[in-house]
C-alpha cells in the first residue's frame, strides 16, 4: 500500500502542477482527482494496522527516504518477491522428488497388501470350516461350563456330603451345633425339593426327597435316643438346665409322635423319681433302705394328724412349683419355638391328625401340655398321698379333726387348680379325699347327734341352754373358725356352708327345741330364747351365717312375744283388773251401756271397792315381781323390754277402764241433775288414773 501510495503521487505530478500552474484550464481539469487523491490520502489512518506493518517492515529495511529510493522501491520489492518466488519453486521441485519417491513406495506397499489379501483370503477359505468347529466347541464349552456351574450350585445346595451324612445319623457322632446346623440344612432341601417335584422330569426331585427324608429319619431318631440317654440323667434341680438338651426338644417338637414319646418317657422317669423322693420323705429312708440323715421323716416330725396331713401336702405343693419351675425352663423358657415346631409337624404328618377329636383345638396349648406333664410327673405321689390320707380320715374318729382336715384339703384342691388346671390327677385326688373327709365328718356327727337322742336330757335349774348344745356350740365355733380360713368365694361363702349347719347345729337346736316344748310357760320361752341367744351369738361374729341368724332372731322375737303375752296376763290377774276387763268387753260407746256398768256385779261398791284395794297393793312392787318371773331369762335387756311392752299393754287396758268408768259417772250427774237422786259416782271408789298407773310402772 505505501508503495502504491509513492508510485501514485511521482506519477500524478502533483509537484509540477504545483511548482508551475500554467493555465487555469489544465488546473480545473486535474483538481477533481487531485482532489480526490489528496482526500485519499488525507482520509487514510496511520493507525491502520496494514499501514503500521508497512512502514515497520520498511523501518526495519533500513530505507532511505530519497528520490531515487522512492523510485526503485517499487522494482526492488517486485525483485525481492521473485527471488522469493523463485526460491520456493526450488523448494517445491525437492518436495516433488520426494513425493514421486513416497507415491512408488505406495505402490510396493499396495502390491504387498495385494499379495496378502490374496493370501489371507486364501487362509481364510481354508481355516473358515476350523473356525465354525472352533466356535461351535466354544459354545459348546459355555454350555459345559454353566451345566457345570449349575451341578456345582445343585450339588452345594440339594446333595449333603457321606461326611455330613454321618455327622447327621451317626450315634458316634456327638450331638453339637454342626449337627443341628445339618439338620436345618436337610430341612431346607427336602422343602426346596417342591421345586424340582413341579418340573417336567421328577425322578431326580423324588431321589433326592427320598434321600433327604432318609437322612431326617436318620437324624430324629438320633436326636430322640440322645434325648432319652439325657432325660435319664437330668437333674432338673440344677438352676442352669443344658441350652442343648432344650434345643434338641424344640427340634423334635417338629416330630409331635417322637416329641410325645420323649415327654412319656420324661414322665415315667420324673414319677418314678419323685414317688421315691417322697417315700424318702416320709420315712426318712430310700427306696432301697438307706438312711438318709439330711431328711427329717414326717411320720416321725408330726405329731397329729392334721400336721401329717398338712406336711404331706406341703411337700407335695413345694415338689410340683418345683417341678413346674423347671419345666417352664425346659420346654417354655423359649418362648413358643416348642409349640410352633409342633405345629409344624402336624402340617407336615396330616395323617396323624384323623384319629384326633373334632373338637379339639387344632393349635398347641404350651401352657395346657405344661400342666400336663407336670401333672403326670406327681402322679405317683398322688396315689400315695390318697392312699396315706384316706387312712388317716378312716382311722380317727373326731368330728372337728376331719372336718379340719376337710378343710385343709379344700385348701390345696384350690391351689392345685391354680397350679395345674381344673383337669389333673393330683385334682381329683385331692377332690376325693375331701369328699371322703366331708363324709366322714357327716357320719361323725350323725353318730353324735344318735347318741345324744338316745340320752334323756332336761333343761337345767336356771333354764340356761343344756350342756349337749353348749359343747355343740363350741364344736361348731372350731368349725366355723376353720372354714373362715378356706378359699371360698364370697359370693358362694354363705351358701356352701349351710350344709355343715344342718349337721353340726340344727339336731342340738332341735334337741333343745324339744326340751322347751316339755316345759311350763314361761319356762318353756325362757329356755327356748336362752338357747337361741346362745347360737346367735356364736354365729354373729361369723359374716357368712347373716341368714341363719336372721332366722334365730325371728325365733327369739315369736318366743319373746309369748313372754309378752305372759306378762300382760300377769298385771291384769294380780291388780284385779282382769274381771272389770271381762265385764266392760262386751260393752259398747252407748248411753245405755254406759248406764248399765253400774248394775254389773263387778262395779258394785264392795267389789269395786276391793278391786281398787287390791291394785294399790300391786302397784308399788308390780314392775319388780314381773321381772322376777324372767329372772331366768339370761339377757336382762330382752326381760326389761319384755316386761315393758306388757306393761304398757297393761296401762292401755287400765286407760280403757278409767274412760269408761268416766263416762259413766258423767251420765249419773246427767240423771242426777234431772230427777234429783243421789248416787256415789264410781271413781269416788276407784280413783286411780292412768296416767299414776304408767309412772308406777314405769
Amino acid at each position: 500500500m505505501t508503495t502504491d501510495y509513492f508510485l501514485t503521487r511521482k506519477q500524478s505530478g502533483l509537484s509540477d502542477a504545483v511548482d508551475s500552474p500554467i493555465s487555469p484550464a489544465s488546473s480545473q481539469a486535474r483538481s477533481n482527482p487531485l482532489t480526490t487523491k489528496v482526500t485519499s490520502v488525507l482520509s487514510a489512518s496511520y493507525a491502520d494496522s496494514d499501514i503500521r506493518d508497512a512502514l515497520y517492515l520498511l523501518d526495519k529495511r533500513g530505507v532511505q527516504n530519497t528520490s531515487e529510493t522512492r523510485r526503485q522501491l517499487r522494482l526492488d520489492v517486485q525483485k525481492e518477491v521473485i527471488e522469493s518466488n523463485g526460491d520456493i519453486i526450488r523448494e517445491f521441485g525437492h518436495v516433488a522428488e520426494q513425493l514421486k519417491r513416497i507415491g512408488l513406495t505406495i505402490a510396493s506397499l499396495n502390491q504387498g497388501c495385494e499379495e496378502m489379501k490374496r493370501h489371507i483370503s486364501s487362509a481364510h477359505q481354508e481355516t473358515a470350516p476350523v473356525l465354525e468347529e472352533a466356535s461351535e466347541l466354544m459354545k459348546q464349552k459355555e454350555q459345559v461350563e454353566a451345566k457345570q456351574q449349575l451341578l456345582r450350585a445343585f450339588n452345594a445346595h440339594f446333595i449333603m456330603s457321606e461326611d455330613d451324612i454321618a455327622s447327621l445319623t451317626s450315634t458316634a457322632e456327638p450331638i453339637n451345633d454342626k449337627f443341628f446346623s445339618l439338620l436345618a440344612r436337610a430341612k431346607r432341601i427336602q422343602n426346596d425339593c417342591e421345586i424340582l417335584l413341579g418340573t417336567e422330569n421328577q425322578r431326580l426331585g423324588l431321589e433326592i426327597v427320598e434321600q433327604t427324608s432318609k437322612n431326617l429319619n436318620g437324624a430324629f431318631q438320633k436326636l430322640y435316643r440322645w434325648i432319652q440317654r439325657e432325660f435319664k440323667s437330668l437333674n432338673l434341680e440344677n438352676p442352669q438346665i443344658s441350652s442343648s438338651i432344650r434345643r434338641a426338644l424344640r427340634v423334635v417338637a417338629e416330630r409331635p409322635t417322637l416329641f410325645q414319646n420323649c415327654l412319656d418317657f420324661f414322665a415315667e422317669a420324673r414319677e418314678q423319681i419323685l414317688s421315691d423322693a417322697f417315700y424318702t420323705a416320709l420315712t426318712g429312708t430310700s427306696v432301697t433302705g438307706e438312711e438318709d440323715t439330711s431328711v427329717k421323716p414326717i411320720e416321725l416330725v408330726a405329731h397329729d394328724p392334721l400336721r401329717y396331713v398338712g406336711d404331706m401336702l406341703a411337700w407335695t405343693h413345694s415338689a410340683t412349683v418345683s417341678e413346674r419351675e423347671a419345666l417352664e425352663v425346659l420346654f417354655i423358657s423359649d418362648g413358643d419355638e416348642i409349640a410352633k415346631g409342633i405345629q409344624a409337624g402336624r402340617d407336615s404328618e396330616p395323617w396323624n391328625r384323623i384319629s384326633e377329636d373334632e373338637n379339639e383345638a387344632s393349635n398347641f396349648d404350651g401352657l395346657k401340655a405344661l400342666n400336663e406333664l407336670v401333672d403326670r410327673d406327681v402322679a405317683g405321689v398322688a396315689r400315695v398321698l390318697r392312699q396315706r390320707i384316706g387312712q388317716v380320715i378312716q382311722s380317727h374318729e373326731e368330728t372337728i379333726m376331719a372336718y379340719k382336715i376337710a378343710n385343709l384339703l379344700n385348701f390345696y384342691r384350690v391351689t392345685f387348680s391354680k397350679l395345674l388346671g381344673e383337669d389333673s390327677v393330683l385334682l381329683e385326688s385331692l377332690t376325693t379325699l375331701e369328699e371322703s373327709a366331708l363324709r366322714q365328718f357327716r357320719v361323725l356327727m350323725r353318730d353324735h347327734v344318735a347318741s345324744l337322742q338316745a340320752e334323756t336330757h332336761h333343761a337345767p335349774a336356771d333354764l340356761g341352754p343344756p350342756d349337749f348344745l353348749q359343747d355343740g356350740l363350741k364344736q361348731l365355733t372350731a368349725i366355723m373358725g376353720t372354714y373362715e380360713t378356706s378359699f371360698v368365694s364370697l359370693n358362694s361363702r354363705e351358701a356352701d356352708f349351710q350344709p355343715i349347719l344342718a349337721d353340726a347345729f340344727d339336731p342340738f337346736m332341735k334337741g333343745s327345741e324339744n326340751i322347751a316344748k316339755s316345759l311350763e310357760a314361761p319356762s318353756s320361752s325362757i329356755f327356748a330364747i336362752n338357747c337361741l341367744l346362745a347360737a346367735r351369738n356364736i354365729l354373729a361374729p361369723f359374716d357368712f351365717n347373716s341368714e341363719r341368724i336372721s332366722e334365730i332372731t325371728g325365733n327369739i322375737e315369736q318366743y319373746s312375744t309369748s313372754l309378752v303375752d305372759y306378762q300382760y296376763s300377769y298385771f291384769r290377774n294380780k291388780s284385779a283388773l282382769e274381771p272389770l276387763i271381762q265385764a266392760l268387753a262386751p260393752l259398747a260407746d252407748t248411753k245405755e251401756d254406759l248406764e248399765s256398768i253400774r248394775t254389773l256385779e263387778t262395779f258394785q261398791p264392795d267389789a269395786l271397792t276391793q278391786a281398787s284395794q287390791t291394785l294399790d297393793d300391786f302397784l308399788p312392787s308390780a314392775l319388780m315381781d314381773a321381772m322376777e318371773n324372767l329372772k331366768d331369762l339370761q339377757s336382762s335387756k330382752l326381760a326389761r323390754d319384755i316386761t315393758e311392752e306388757a306393761a304398757e299393754k297393761f296401762c292401755d287396758d287400765f286407760e280403757q277402764v278409767e274412760e269408761k268408768l268416766i263416762a259413766a259417772d258423767e251420765i249419773l250427774e246427767e240423771v242426777d241433775d234431772d230427777d234429783g237422786s243421789a248416787s256415789g259416782p264410781l271413781r269416788a271408789l276407784f280413783p286411780r288414773t292412768s296416767a299414776e298407773i304408767r309412772v308406777l310402772l314405769s
